[in-house]
């Protein structure tokens, strides 16, 4: 039996990093992914985002939730409850449909504690790094995923080892100058929002082409830096790794001393398969991450692997924070031709509110947030169907026909998101159901959906901020609000990494402090997942991760 020198379970934003720099130095990298290996990508709403193209059946793979009801908890199955926690199982994982919003952590996001102190019922700690030591690797990925973007100097910016981002940013659409001019009249500053999107041809991959549907659809030209064309392609055409798509892992195997000996599987024959390494990289998002450890007992381990302290899926993120939209009637404009092409991209964020120093929001400073101006998603059937409702009930005949007419030819609407820290809480974890089980017998994933009131606070401020710039660039039927719902294609947490074995799972290099060859390089390891979608911590520290498993395979 071949013995590869590196297994990893998952091909997204943790594993395509930790492949990439292990095939380059020569070793030998074997990756198990549950999907398929989708070569090419198409626009299809009904593929992406109604059928199950690239997720699994939910009667046969699913997850079941705990919402709260009450002072208690509603327990669902996914197959019952129109919730679905998977983000994209294929080579490359969830990656491959990301809008590409990139956004570096600031430095207080690793010092939370020490900065603002702790918040009742949250679980506040400070990273075991510091954000120097991760900023060699943000850099890293401007130039080898590829960013696009300008810098602007505001008072969060965080401090960089490179002037500028390796490429200009994409191409603007006229909105984003009239955003520009509402922030300047409110003593704001807008700065165009970094792109994991080549706005030129680079990296042995095209340029974007600006065809308006992006975000929860793969990239054609490959200008998108998700896992699998930015990183996996280059791994194996190393000769160094090989990819197995569906095969699910099942179990991670350890013996009496507590070392992974290997990864039991099921290949797309549904046969079961064993296969061993030197060490085993684990990142296939937070939630099956979690789940995978705890069906994986042992003799060492009787309540699931690294996970004598009882801590494994405790501490579960996501990303919170609030939303904003306004519509832009094309007739109160002058710019109505260009104010209609779909293809260019808003670009604008706003840090101002990074730290919401407001005594009428709190009596001392607070971490806020991060909010991001977008279009609305351009998807045409769920767009429509948004219009069937009217105020007396459901609309059909002329009157829809008209309210139709009006929605897609006479204006547009643009969309804020504003995200802040999900703070960690005693009532946001993972466990597994016994009772509930997938297509090869394995429990499934019991998630508990608990937010911190603190979350909806901090969310609504920067709602409301935004709210104020669409309604002075001209936008009406603007609205506002905060949701504790949790946004599942952004899962952090779960195996939280510190220097001390009794209260966290990882150490800081994302070794599992109960087992000498396991590492984790999801989001999983995240104490708090900060204030912007986090992709790019996930790529940045897999790859300062992959560093450190070079240097233990030289040793």
């Amino acid at each position: 039996m071949k013995i590869f020198d590196v297994c990893i379970v998952g091909s997204g934003a943790g594993a395509g990093p930790v492949a990439y720099t292990l095939s380059k130095a020569g070793y030998k990298v074997l990756i198990l992914e549950k999907g398929k290996w989708h070569k090419d990508f198409y626009k299809d709403e009904m593929a992406c985002c109604i059928h199950e193209t690239f997720t699994p059946n939910l009667k046969q793979q699913q997850h079941v939730i705990e919402t709260r009801k009450g002072d208690g908890w509603k327990v669902r199955k996914t197959s019952e409850s129109g919730w679905n926690l998977w983000n994209g199982n294929l080579v490359g994982g969830s990656s491959n449909f990301m809008s590409g919003f990139f956004h570096r952590l600031k430095p207080i996001d690793f010092k939370l504690k020490s900065t603002f102190g702790e918040i009742e019922g949250a679980n506040i700690v400070d990273w075991p790094i510091s954000y120097d030591e991760l900023e060699p690797y943000y850099d890293k990925v401007e130039k080898t995923v590829g960013i696009s973007g300008k810098i602007i100097k505001h008072k969060h910016q965080e401090p960089r080892s490179s002037k500028d981002f390796p490429y200009p940013p994409t191409i603007e659409h006229p909105l984003a100058a009239k955003i520009d001019q509402a922030c300047e009249q409110l003593d704001m500053t807008a700065v165009p929002m970094p792109r994991a999107i080549l706005s030129q041809s680079a990296l042995g991959r095209n340029g974007c082409s600006y065809n308006g549907y992006c975000g929860a659809f793969g990239c054609a030209t490959g200008a998108k830096g998700s896992s699998r064309a930015a990183l996996l392609d280059k791994a194996v055409a190393t000769g160094n790794c090989e990819i197995r798509p569906e095969s699910q892992v099942t179990k991670i195997v350890s013996n009496n001393a507590g070392k992974i000996t290997g990864l039991e599987y099921y290949n797309n024959d549904d046969e079961k398969q064993f296969v061993s390494g030197k060490i085993y990289v684990i990142a296939c998002q937070a939630v099956e991450t979690s789940r995978l450890l705890l069906n994986s007992n042992g003799e060492k381990f009787k309540q699931g692997l690294a996970n004598n302290n009882g801590l494994v899926g405790k501490n579960l993120l996501f990303a919170g924070g609030g939303a904003a939209s306004g519509r832009i009637n094309y007739a109160d404009f002058k710019q109505e031709t260009t104010l209609r092409d779909n293809g260019p991209f808003i670009n604008r964020s706003i840090y101002d509110f990074y730290v919401i120093d407001d005594p009428e929001f709190a009596d001392k400073p607070m971490k806020g947030g991060t909010i991001d101006f977008v279009h609305a998603h351009p998807n045409p059937i769920a767009r429509a169907t948004r219009q069937i409702r009217g105020e007396n009930g459901i609309l059909w005949g002329k009157t829809l026909k008209r309210r139709m007419e009006n929605y897609f030819q006479n204006g547009r609407y643009i969309k804020v998101e504003a995200f802040c820290d999900w703070l960690p809480n005693d009532d946001s974890f993972v466990t597994i159901e016994p009772e509930v089980k997938d297509k090869w017998g394995k429990p499934v994933a019991k998630v508990r959906f608990g937010f911190h009131f603190h979350n909806l606070r901090v969310g609504y401020y920067l709602a409301e901020k935004s709210a104020q710039v669409l309604k002075k660039l001209g936008a009406t039927d603007v609205i506002h609000f905060a949701s504790g719902a949790p946004p599942v294609n952004l899962q952090a947490g779960g195996c939280r990494f510190g220097n001390d074995p009794k209260t966290s799972v990882l150490d800081k290099n994302c070794q599992a402090h109960e087992v000498e060859n396991l590492y984790i390089t999801d989001a999983s390891f995240m104490p708090n997942a900060g204030s912007a979608p986090f992709t790019w911590t996930i790529y940045a520290n897999a790859f300062r991760v992959a560093d450190k498993i070079v240097e233990k395979l030289k040793g």
